[in-house]
């Protein structure tokens, strides 16, 4: 690559020092010096591209040897590879084929084993809860008996209840004594009066009659009367239980039909102000029979408008009688009430005479003041006058504070000497205790 370049530098020059000189003859023999120069270059060229492809042929030849004997090495030694990988492999099958076979005779003993024991443990468990399963149906055997008879037992007790019930007088009764118990339970004792006569031209009387807390001289009642229309009620469960409409339509309509002519005859028999107020109870003993009679559209509210009669349950009742408790309670206040201002006012009264007796005892007082300084007063002198006896007879003794002279002898007459020793209130009044 050098040459070639070398070689073209030099033909440039050449042209150029032609292309300077005039003389034809010159260029030729220069052109011809230049073109014996090209062939003698081109054919060192040729020979040096022989040599360097006889060179690289017998590099590839080299080439060529080594990679075929490295190729057979490689192969030879995958070949021991090989070899020794599967005689390694067919070792590690044979050690593991008898491992296996080792665990496999292991895992079957231990399986017989443990089969054994589980099946000794499972039929001795299988006994025990054999024995508690017969224990226990036996039991259940003898409560379902019991059970059975007692179902007999109640069967009868309900045909029993149902013939009783199929009495007008006999349901009235039962709920009658379902709400007397309500009553007896909420109202305090003496709030109501049973099987009252609430007109004196009648011979009617109401079931019960709750006095209403209320300051009157006679307070007024709330009748209320218990009712129990079983036959319509029955056939509205049976048409339900069917699942018949028209049935339960009918049913329905006889249901409203008995109550709208009970609550007439409470609203014309009970009702009857000012001896009640301007409204009644209907008491439905169940709160199934209330759920199918509230079910019915608008026949509470119109009972309650037209008949002025309010239908109540089990349920609601209790509610209602807690309220005229709570009125009991708040009259039972206000009469507290006033007993507290009746005696809040006598306390004053009294007060006020505590005051004047407070205001002589402050008078007495201040004058057993005076009259306790007057008795010292005097028992000083007596006291110095003692003193004057106690003295020597020879001398002379001095006269008194009050200028008078003292007794000559210690025998003087008691009465002068009482007189002196007399406290003040002996002659100026009564005494300070308040004795005279």
């Amino acid at each position: 690559m050098f040459c070639a370049v070398a070689s073209c530098v030099m033909s440039f020059i050449i042209l150029r020092r032609m292309s300077q000189q005039p003389d034809p003859q010159a260029e030729g023999d220069v052109l011809a010096r230049l073109c014996i120069m090209m062939e003698r270059e081109t054919a060192a060229r040729v020979a040096e591209n022989e040599v360097q492809r006889a060179r690289m042929a017998e590099i590839e030849r080299a080439l060529s040897t080594r990679l075929d004997q490295r190729h057979q090495e490689m192969t030879e030694t995958f070949n021991r590879i090989a070899r020794m990988m599967g005689r390694d492999l067919s070792e590690m099958r044979v050690t593991q084929a008898e491992s296996l076979r080792e665990m496999a005779e292991e895992g079957r003993r231990q399986s017989d084993e443990l089969r054994a024991a589980v099946n000794e443990r499972l039929h001795q468990a299988v006994e025990k809860q054999m024995q508690t399963s017969f224990q226990r149906v036996l039991e259940q055997i003898g409560a379902m008996q019991k059970a059975m008879g007692e179902v007999s037992a109640m069967t009868a007790q309900v045909g029993d209840l149902k013939r009783l019930f199929s009495n007008v007088k006999t349901r009235g009764g039962w709920g009658e004594a379902q709400l007397r118990t309500i009553l007896d339970d909420v109202l305090p004792e003496g709030a109501y009066d049973t099987n009252r006569r609430l007109r004196d031209d009648s011979r009617e009387v109401v079931e019960f009659a709750v006095r209403m807390p209320v300051r009157a001289t006679v307070p007024p009642v709330l009748a209320i009367d218990s009712k129990f229309p079983t036959e319509a009620y029955e056939r509205l469960l049976q048409a339900v239980e069917d699942c018949n409409p028209d049935a339960e339509r009918a049913a329905r309509r006889a249901l409203e039909t008995t109550l709208r002519i009970e609550a007439r005859k409470i609203a014309t028999k009970y009702i009857v102000p000012p001896v009640t107020v301007e409204f009644a109870v209907l008491y439905l003993p169940t709160d199934g029979l209330y759920a199918e009679v509230a079910r019915i559209p608008g026949l509470l509210d119109e009972i309650g408008r037209a008949y002025r009669v309010i239908v109540m349950g089990p349920g609601l009742m209790p509610a209602m009688l807690r309220t005229i408790h709570l009125g009991y309670v708040t009259l039972a206040l206000e009469k507290r009430t006033d007993d507290i201002a009746r005696l809040l006012g006598a306390t004053r009264q009294e007060m006020l005479r505590m005051d004047g007796v407070l205001e002589k005892l402050a008078r007495n007082a201040s004058a057993m003041s005076s009259s306790i300084d007057e008795a010292r007063r005097r028992t000083s002198l007596v006291s110095r006058k003692l003193r004057d006896l106690d003295m020597d007879p020879q001398h002379p003794v001095p006269a008194g504070d009050d200028g008078t002279a003292p007794a000559a002898h210690p025998g003087m007459a008691n009465g002068a000497r009482q007189a002196d020793m007399m406290p003040t209130w002996a002659d100026d009044g009564p005494h300070p205790d308040g004795h005279g």
